[in-house]
């Protein structure tokens, strides 16, 4: 088997993740806390592509830009949950429904 079957083969796992939380993006509106989830799985489906092509291309560019990725996700995924759990004291539910309630 030749590398560039087994790089394709590598590099349409992130594509195909990637499409697929595209999907599930434009399917869950009501629900914060999978839209949360769903943009982290966006991230890392970005990162495993990025370390694909590190490795690849034998570059540690790619796998510096992925670490620098996760310390952002890490603190969307903080950021994302405090507003969540401030929401949810405040009405009793996470519902996107209601997000315009917080406009101030």
């Amino acid at each position: 088997m030749s590398t560039f079957f087994v790089s394709a083969f590598l590099l349409s796992l992130p594509l195909k993740l990637f499409f697929l939380t595209c999907f599930s993006l434009t399917l869950v509106r009501g629900n914060f806390l999978r839209i949360l989830m769903a943009l982290e799985l966006l991230l890392l489906a970005n990162n495993l592509g990025f370390i694909i092509f590190s490795q690849r291309f034998d570059d540690m560019q790619g796998t510096v830009f992925a670490v620098m990725i996760l310390t952002l996700a890490a603190a969307e995924a903080a950021i994302g949950l405090a507003i969540a759990v401030s929401f949810y004291r405040l009405r009793g539910d996470v519902s996107l429904d209601l997000v315009s309630l917080l406009k101030g």
